[in-house]
């Protein structure tokens, strides 16, 4: 089993058994055609994004990149239930 199939398993066992699932995107299309996807999760229960902010306006005019020195923070939150506030910053 490669990684990629052990990581979605968790994931679904995270999910399946209501435990958090927390997120830290990088990506070069987020706000592209990815921008519904993530929508999508923003909206589900049980996931959780560290906070994220576009990586470069001008040069990469659809990306977006989490902002891992929230990380800590945004965990201590999704385990309290909670998604931390701004989500995109």
């Amino acid at each position: 089993m490669g990684n990629c199939c052990r990581w979605r398993s968790t994931a679904k066992s995270h999910l399946r058994n209501g435990r958090p699932l927390i997120l830290a995107i990088s990506t070069n299309d987020g706000l592209g055609a990815n921008a519904k996807n993530i929508g999508l999760l923003l909206n589900s229960k049980h996931i959780y994004f560290v906070p994220f902010c576009q990586d470069d306006a001008f040069k990469k005019i659809n990306s977006l990149i989490a902002k891992m020195d929230m990380l800590v923070p945004a965990v201590s939150a999704a385990l309290d239930g909670v998604q931390l506030q701004p989500v995109l910053v």
